[in-house]
């Protein structure tokens, strides 16, 4: 009798191509594609059947270092790409890799369109709140008073929060993450990977060279305890070194408010319950910022429902059992013709 060997299991080595990388040292994209390598890893993705679609800018080099297939695509349509491909192959895993300019800028549109139509695939936006690969101009989330080369008195428009945005465009998924947390980012992309539809991860990403320390007012050891919540469906909106804060609704409002645990007037059952499918508490979570609040990371929002290849590919389906096969010269030749001489 034939002993038929168990196939290997992949490394992180096995995920990780044979170029070099090439991005500033420091940089906070080295985080990102390392939990990206262990997440696959985890997940035993087969490499044969992902594929990293990516725009352009710093973070589009992504499909470079990644030992799968890959598809460097043009400014702003990395969705646009993805979704056909999608469509075209329903059984690839599609990751597409993108920055806060190429996504939210020139690619809002099709961003958009691929959050909204639920397209089965994960979205990950690097957002460093400036152009870094064009020598730092401001970017559609830089925050007002950014200096930047063009901005140089400082920026006056007000920064998109791209959270927001993909809640306001109707995804399904939508988490985020940090950098420098290679403990709880490949989590967040493993829920992501999980969920059926179109999937929306922003990964703070700090850009060293020309905008350092942009998250520093939430990531920084120091305040880090204080100002960043990780939530978790099911469990209480709780934080802080000792976790003794959290989060509850404002009596007779309709807003949140930061409490102490004092175990008098304020309990751990007076902390709200997180219910990653209230699409509401998801939005008032993405509205929080330091200092008067801590910064939400995990999976804020998460519904299922169905997938645009699952419906376009049952229409087509449908549309063929009620049209007999026939010839494409039969086709042109059906309903009204005319001869011209």
């Amino acid at each position: 009798m034939n002993k038929v060997t168990p196939p290997e299991k992949l490394t992180i080595k096995d995920y990780a191509s044979d170029q070099e990388v090439r991005w500033c040292p420091g940089c906070g994209d080295y985080s990102i594609v390392r939990a990206m390598q262990k997440t696959l890893t985890d997940l035993q993705s087969p490499p044969e059947k992902t594929v990293f679609i990516s725009g352009i800018g710093c973070a589009a080099r992504f499909p470079y270092y990644m030992a799968t297939y890959g598809f460097h695509t043009i400014h702003g349509r990395a969705a646009a790409i993805a979704t056909g491909t999608k469509l075209a192959n329903p059984d690839l895993d599609i990751w597409v890799i993108s920055g806060d300019g190429d996504s939210l800028s020139i690619g809002g549109n099709h961003l958009m369109h691929v959050l909204r139509r639920n397209v089965d695939l994960q979205y990950i936006l690097f957002n460093n709140e400036i152009y870094g690969l064009t020598k730092g101009q401001y970017s559609p989330t830089s925050k007002i008073g950014t200096h930047s080369p063009s901005t140089p008195m400082g920026s006056i428009d007000s920064p998109l929060s791209a959270t927001l945005y993909a809640l306001g465009c109707g995804a399904k998924f939508v988490a985020r993450g940090i950098d420098a947390q290679p403990k709880h980012l490949p989590e967040v992309f493993k829920r992501a990977q999980a969920h059926k539809g179109a999937s929306f991860v922003e990964v703070f990403q700090n850009c060293i060279v020309y905008n350092d320390g942009v998250y520093d007012n939430f990531t920084a050891k120091d305040v880090a305890a204080n100002r960043q919540i990780k939530v978790e469906h099911g469990k209480p909106l709780l934080f802080g070194k000792e976790m003794d804060k959290g989060l509850r609704m404002k009596p007779g409002k309709i807003e949140l408010e930061v409490v102490e645990i004092d175990n008098k007037n304020i309990t751990e059952k007076d902390i709200l319950i997180h219910d990653e499918t209230n699409k509401f508490l998801a939005t008032l979570l993405a509205q929080m910022e330091p200092a008067n609040f801590p910064v939400a990371i995990g999976v804020l929002y998460c519904v299922k429902s169905d997938t645009y290849e699952e419906s376009v590919h049952a229409q087509i389906n449908s549309a063929k059992k009620a049209t007999p096969a026939t010839s494409i010269n039969d086709l042109l030749r059906s309903g009204p013709t005319w001869n011209v001489k």
